[in-house]
């Protein structure tokens, strides 16, 4: 039921990506670990908030870019990846950050599968 007074193909269509959305809200609270703000602060709320927001949409962007690939690791066939799924094949791998001639490294293990998948989203990214 619905007080709306719009005709039924019309409400049909504004509720067809709901569960999608519930997704994505979901994804946020739980794989972020934003189910409760830290402070009884409305500043540092929206800070932890914006923060959040910037880190699940680099995440999104990792995911639908490095596994949705021709060099992505090997899973069943999806249009998207859950933000715990990126983190789980991208973020989770062991590295080691190495400092040497004014840069920085990342030194993966002999035979890593995900370094291919690192070096695309890297060369994606723009020129400082």
């Amino acid at each position: 039921w619905t007080r709306l007074e719009l005709d039924e193909e019309t409400i049909i269509a504004l509720s067809a990506d709901h569960a999608t959305s519930a997704q994505f809200h979901s994804e946020f609270k739980t794989d972020l670990d934003g189910e409760r703000l830290p402070s009884g602060k409305f500043a540092t709320n929206a800070l932890v908030l914006a923060c959040a927001m910037l880190a699940y949409n680099i995440l999104r962007w990792i995911g639908q870019t490095g596994l949705l690939g021709p060099d992505a690791p090997p899973r069943a066939p999806a249009k998207r990846r859950r933000l715990r799924t990126v983190m789980q094949e991208l973020m989770y791998v062991a590295a080691r950050l190495i400092a040497t001639g004014r840069r920085l490294k990342l030194a993966f293990g002999y035979g890593c599968p995900i370094v291919p998948v690192f070096r695309r989203l890297y060369g994606q990214l723009p020129a400082p």
